[in-house]
């Protein structure tokens, strides 16, 4: 069976979902970096480069898929987890 492909918000390409880090608005309203994939909640995807979530943040295309205002806290913590995974 083919492996899921998703499309990363900040760069709009398309990658194997296990490539890609998912961010969630949990039902809480709190917006985290998803490491198993697993967590309840809006879900989108963004690639492992610090680029990718800068893009993301700018066209604030990560707000409109989560339906959330993302406060700069919340980018700061994603920007963490972006950089280990990148790392």
């Amino acid at each position: 069976m083919a492996e899921p492909v998703r499309m990363c918000v900040g760069c709009r390409t398309h990658a194997p979902k296990r490539e890609l880090i998912r961010i969630v608005r949990t039902p809480a309203g709190e917006v985290v970096a998803d490491a198993k994939g697993k967590l309840p909640g809006r879900g989108a995807y963004i690639c492992r480069k610090a680029e990718c979530l800068e893009k993301a943040r700018k066209s604030r295309a990560l707000e409109r898929m989560l339906e959330v205002t993302i406060a700069p806290e919340a980018y700061a913590s994603l920007a963490e987890a972006v950089e280990r995974a990148d790392g």
